[in-house]
C-alpha cells in the first residue's frame, strides 16, 4: 500500500463503520470488517482500460486468497462524474460476464453522488449507496447467498434502509457522510 492510500482507506473504513454497520445499512459487513476479512485496493488510475484490467486482477486476488471475503476498489482520481461512473459500471458488468465469473462474483456500486434512477438529487435515499469516493464492491456469491439464507427477510433490506435514510433527513445523512473524510 502506498502513503498516499491511506487517507482514502481511512475514510472508506469510517464510512464502512459509522454509516454502514453503524445504521446496519449491510447486517453483513461488521462480521467481515471484525474477522479482517475485507480488502481494499486503492486505484489511481483514469484510464478506463487499465481500470478495468484491475478489476480483473481483484477478481484474481479472490480467486487465490480465500481469507479475503470482499474487496472494495476505491478510485481516487477517476469518475468523480457521476454518469462517468456508471458508465464504467456498465463495462464493470460486461467483464464479469465476459470473463465468466458471473454466479462467481457480484459488482454492488458506491459513489458520491450516487442517486437512484427518478430520484432527486437530494433524496436522502441516494445515501444508501453514497460513499467518500467512487468504488466497486466486489463480493464472493456463495457467501453473499449464505449471508442472505440466514437473514429474516433480506429482501426488505433496501426498503428498511431507503426508509431509515429518509428518516434521517438529508441534513443528518450529508453530515454523516462529510464526516468520514475528517476521521
Amino acid at each position: 500500500m502506498l502513503e498516499i492510500d491511506q487517507p482514502l482507506i481511512t475514510a472508506t473504513q469510517t464510512w464502512l463503520k459509522t454509516i454502514i454497520i453503524d445504521y446496519s445499512l449491510c447486517p453483513f459487513a461488521k462480521r467481515e470488517l471484525d474477522r479482517g476479512s475485507i480488502y481494499f485496493s486503492v486505484n489511481h488510475e483514469t484510464d478506463i482500460e487499465r481500470c478495468l484490467l484491475d478489476l480483473l486482477s481483484e477478481f484474481e486476488r479472490l480467486n487465490t486468497d480465500d481469507g479475503i471475503e470482499t474487496s472494495l476498489l476505491i478510485y481516487a482520481e477517476a469518475f468523480k462524474d457521476f454518469d462517468d461512473y456508471l458508465d464504467f459500471l456498465e463495462l464493470a458488468e460486461a467483464v464479469l460476464s465476459e470473463q465468466d465469473y458471473e454466479g462467481i462474483y457480484q459488482l454492488a456500486s458506491f459513489h458520491p453522488d450516487y442517486r437512484f434512477e427518478g430520484a432527486p438529487k437530494d433524496d436522502p435515499a441516494n445515501y444508501t449507496n453514497r460513499s467518500p469516493y467512487p468504488m466497486i464492491h466486489v463480493l464472493r456469491e456463495t457467501s453473499l447467498e449464505k449471508a442472505i439464507d440466514s437473514y429474516p427477510n433480506p429482501e426488505q433490506i433496501p426498503e428498511r434502509n431507503i426508509e431509515l435514510m429518509r428518516e434521517l433527513g438529508i441534513a443528518k445523512v450529508q453530515s454523516l457522510l462529510a464526516a468520514c473524510y475528517t476521521r
